[in-house]
């Protein structure tokens, strides 16, 4: 028999340990001969990047142990932070960003790269030459900067014209501290530089002979999933680039993944026809030609270095995975006939592909298995690691239900929906639940369908959620993603909005108890949503954006020009950046808000969420401000990932107890 609990009340044993216990994130992973390799980030072990090595007779063991972490911070992101070789294995020591290497044969370990304010990435062996190459950022001169910065806030006496200069030359400078470039490392540690001019590299990659050089850049105002080029450079004897040609790519066009095959074509993945789809470039013909084309997306924003998608099983197959809907799906392409064969799996996520001898490597999870690692080996699938051994009962999980439906502006959104689910608890009759609408990051990005259980977290304990793919997301071809240019903090907006109007006006939600929660730009689009409309009951910014223009003047190099095409050019189009940021438009917020922010922060800094708490808390509006001060851009260590999810809980309970029948608090 089912007890009877209100809804968002219920007892539940999907507890906030559970985030955490056993949980890990695989990524990266990497194959050589019939040796696999992996990271794990471990919320016990305060977040690290354990590399995990799977020998051949199927024994793992870490390779650095506790509390050595790899991890990037270029493009404050990272990715592709470690590379197997033969004899070597070369990875980015989290704590001081210099390359390590160590000897396989002997087990040491050495510095590879100088001590400096450097970070590095994307790491490709040149065998011919014996060199490691990479991109490299240089912050060198990040303190001269500062200091600039420092000077300029003491000059009270300039007009605002001279201030608003000074803002557009310190804002170029910060632009010009993060050097991008990319670079080949000799075992001796002496560094040559290869390939410099633009704002960003990445994906350097040789040709099977070794005499050419692909990689991707671009330039601001674009991100990658704007416009990028790809390359190819002539290598001389000595590994210098002679020459080098523009292989495809423009500031309307997206490259994704340039990779050689076996045969040395070069193959890429463009979203020219409006779908990510993916090509092949005959260096020997200098044209290029689609592989196969559908309506689906064979790649996905490039927010880290290292994103795969797709590989070589041998010279005449891909193994790839691409994305319909929201959904992800495995398969593979015969290159010579191009004719795609699914593979049938009940996986939705797919992630990091990589293929070695005729095997294919992936990450995968559906709605009911969190992610582990496979290896796809003549049609036969093997798990080889699991993300979390944490196993829960199918009926206890609520399934997500893909929707699309109608924006108030006359246009279509799309959106994954949850209905509270607990075998052991009822509510009383007569009462609908209380929504949570999700806003994911990005805002370029897509939420996922896989397994997650934070999720389950709010659907257990009697909440629906409502996880909305914006216009904005990917998945959707290149029209619907570019749909959020020049509309950050409208389209998205009103895409959260009608969502929650399609709930209620289909009788499945509370209109009284309408919850909004996002992370970093997804908590700009929680605020701005709490400020523009009357949707909403109550927030959660974890993380989040308040003031667009303190973010266009404040934020990494990456992120630097992002506004530019969200938005409008900074600072010509300031009133435009002022009239969208909730904290000067805090008279048309009156919901309670809590705000959950990593001190260490370089993304989104503290200010962002200080000012509006201050701003709420002069108001009198209730809001709560969580601090986490060993915590970044998001929250890796487990007790601070329980903190963060109990207090949102408590903050949501605390004011919809107070809401009576009427909608008043």
């Amino acid at each position: 028999m089912q007890n009877i609990h209100p809804y968002g009340y219920w007892p539940s044993n999907i507890t906030a340990d559970l985030l955490t216990a056993q949980a890990l994130r695989l990524s990266e992973p990497q194959a050589l001969e019939d040796e696999v390799f992996w990271l794990e980030t471990r919320p016990n072990e305060k977040g690290r990047n354990a590399l995990v090595h799977f020998s051949a007779n199927g024994e793992r063991t870490d390779l650095l142990p506790e509390p050595h972490s790899i991890r990037t911070r270029a493009h404050e992101y990272g990715g592709a932070s470690y590379l197997v070789t033969a004899q070597r294995i070369f990875y980015i020591l989290d704590a001081d960003q210099r390359i390590y290497c160590i000897e396989r044969a002997t087990h040491k370990i050495s510095p590879l790269s100088h001590e400096g304010h450097y970070r590095y990435a994307d790491f490709c062996w040149d065998e011919k030459r014996q060199r490691l190459i990479c991109v490299r950022e240089d912050h060198s001169i990040t303190n001269n900067v500062t200091v600039n910065k420092n000077v300029t806030a003491n000059k009270n006496e300039q007009s605002k014209t001279e201030e608003r200069n000074e803002e557009e030359r310190n804002k170029e400078e910060r632009n010009e501290e993060e050097r991008s470039e990319i670079i080949a490392i000799e075992l001796n540690g002496d560094i040559k530089i290869l390939v410099t001019g633009a704002d960003f590299y990445s994906n350097p990659r040789l040709n099977p002979a070794g005499d050419t050089l692909s990689y991707l850049c671009w330039n601001h105002p674009q991100m990658p999933w704007d416009g990028s080029e790809c390359f190819c450079a002539q290598l001389n004897d000595s590994g210098e680039p002679i020459a080098q040609r523009l292989i495809a790519g423009s500031k309307h066009e997206s490259i994704f993944q340039p990779q050689w095959s076996p045969s040395g074509d070069l193959f890429f993945v463009s979203d020219r026809n409006n779908w990510w789809n993916i090509y092949r470039y005959n260096v020997a013909q200098k044209k290029d030609e689609i592989i196969f084309e559908m309506n689906a997306e064979f790649a996905t924003p490039q927010w880290i270095f290292g994103m795969s998608t797709y590989g070589f099983l041998n010279n005449a197959e891909i193994f790839c995975c691409y994305s319909q809907q929201g959904q992800w799906q495995l398969s593979t392409i015969n290159i010579n006939n191009k004719t795609l064969r699914p593979i049938l799996t009940t996986f939705t996520d797919i992630a990091g592909i990589k293929c070695h001898n005729n095997k294919g490597y992936f990450l995968a999870a559906n709605a009911t298995q969190a992610s582990e690692l496979f290896c796809y080996d003549n049609q036969q699938l093997t798990s080889l690691a699991k993300s979390s051994n944490t196993q829960l009962a199918e009926n206890e999980l609520s399934l997500p239900q893909a929707l699309t439906y109608a924006t108030r502006d006359q246009e279509i959104a799309h959106a994954f929906y949850f209905a509270p689910k607990n075998s052991q608890v009822a509510a009383p009759p007569h009462t609908l639940p209380p929504l949570i609408v999700m806003c994911h990051g990005g805002p370029t990005g897509a939420t996922e369908t896989s397994l997650n259980i934070k999720i389950q977290f709010w659907t257990n304990r009697g909440f629906a959620v409502l996880d909305v793919n914006y216009r904005g997301s990917t998945g959707y071809g290149r029209q619907y993603r570019d749909r959020l240019k020049q509309n950050w903090g409208i389209t998205d907006v009103i895409d959260v909005c009608s969502g929650a109007d399609y709930l209620i006006a289909q009788g499945l939600v509370d209109s009284n108890k309408v919850a909004i929660r996002g992370s970093s730009a997804g908590g700009y689009t929680a605020l701005a949503a709490l400020t523009f409309s009357d949707t909403f009951t109550v927030g959660a910014s974890l993380y989040g954006i308040g003031n667009l223009e303190t973010l266009a003047k404040d934020t990494h190099k990456f992120e630097a020009h992002y506004l530019d095409s969200l938005i409008g050019n900074y600072p010509a189009a300031r009133d435009i950046y002022e009239a969208r940021s909730p904290i000067n438009h805090i008279e048309k917020l009156n919901c309670p808000v809590i705000f959950l922010q990593g001190l260490q922060d370089k993304v989104v800094p503290p200010n962002q969420a200080e000012a509006m708490v201050a701003a709420l808390t002069q108001k009198g509006i209730k809001n709560a401000y969580i601090t986490f001060p060993d915590e970044g851009h998001g929250f890796r260590q487990a007790n601070n990932i329980k903190h963060a999810i109990e207090a949102e809980l408590a903050f949501y309970q605390s004011i919809f107890i107070n809401i009576d029948t009427s909608g008043t608090l």
